[in-house]
């Protein structure tokens, strides 16, 4: 069983390049269908998160930040120059301010939960994936409005404790029990279950891209010219940060791993927190740049993924 079980997460791996943008599709051509799925995002994000935690160490965790560098150069890119990027090339192309602070708001986010599944697929250091996504996370509520005001002056106070309480229970209480599973037991129960739940966590992040993209298909309007200066300048600015992120594991010389991880991290970005900001504070043309991102953002991380890193 359990040979069918590797075999079948190996086919998952090889076929994302497909799988992704096929989800895309889905969930914009059949939204009625995958929009009920929105309610249980939270619990298919926890599945992907514990089972790719489930062979971390606590020592590994304690590792990642002892080693401050590459978490430094994360967020100085994710958060001082991607936000600055968004800010000059929206305001050269896009004349509506509202739009114009959407983008930065996208990139003043914090970086996606299912980055982590990605940096698992492409073989990346687990530890320094979930302290960037932990400590981002966390630090939402104080880093994104400051970004905001610097960039834009828009003075936001907001009220992010349902967001952060939800990220905390995708990230944080799965990766607590996953990591105490694998102490407790020296390994052995997530060399039992982890050949059954790797391939499910696949089918988990299938069923996360469909529901979200259901979840915007409504809003879009292929006829309207900004959509598609909006949407190619989106997938521009995304490309751009997997590029600069790419930087990061070279000027912190970083190892293959590493480097996969501060890629995948700095790449990605979480939308649906951005797009709930961006209803909740801002005017209805700021949700636009997060929402035509959502679509393109997984099939990005895969192509880049397999463009920017070595093969270790």
């Amino acid at each position: 069983m359990s040979s069918i079980l590797y075999k079948l997460n190996f086919q998952l791996n090889r076929f994302i390049p497909v799988t992704t943008p096929l989800a895309v599709a889905l969930g914009l051509f059949f939204s009625g269908v995958f929009i009920n799925l929105r309610p249980f995002v939270i619990v298919l994000f926890a599945v992907m998160t514990f089972s790719g935690a489930l062979k971390l160490t606590a020592s590994e965790l304690g590792a990642a930040v002892k080693n401050p560098l590459p978490i430094l150069l994360f967020f100085v890119t994710s958060h001082i120059i991607m936000p600055f990027a968004a800010l000059l090339s929206s305001s050269l192309i896009i004349s509506n301010p509202d739009i114009i602070t959407g983008f930065v708001l996208m990139f003043a986010g914090p970086t996606a939960v299912s980055g982590f599944i990605w940096v698992s697929i492409f073989k990346g250091d687990k530890a320094l994936a979930l302290t960037l996504i932990l400590l981002d996370t966390m630090l939402a509520p104080l880093v994104v409005p400051v970004t905001l005001s610097v960039f834009i002056g828009a003075k936001v106070l907001m009220d992010m404790s349902g967001i952060v309480f939800s990220l905390f229970l995708m990230v944080v209480v799965p990766t607590i029990i996953a990591v105490a599973i694998n102490e407790f037991s020296k390994g052995k129960i997530p060399e039992f279950i982890c050949p059954a739940v790797e391939p499910f966590a696949k089918i988990c992040l299938f069923l996360v891209i469909a529901a979200n993209t259901s979840a915007v298909a409504s809003a879009i309007s292929l006829t309207d010219p900004v959509s598609w200066i909006t949407a190619a300048l989106c997938i521009t600015l995304t490309i751009t940060g997997f590029l600069i992120a790419k930087l990061n594991g070279v000027i912190g010389k970083c190892s293959v791993e590493k480097g996969t991880s501060l890629i995948l991290a700095g790449g990605l970005r979480n939308n649906s927190v951005v797009m709930t900001i961006a209803v909740t504070f801002f005017p209805e043309a700021a949700v636009f740049p997060s929402l035509l991102t959502i679509i393109f953002q997984q099939t990005i991380a895969v192509v880049m993924g397999k463009l920017l890193i070595k093969k270790s």
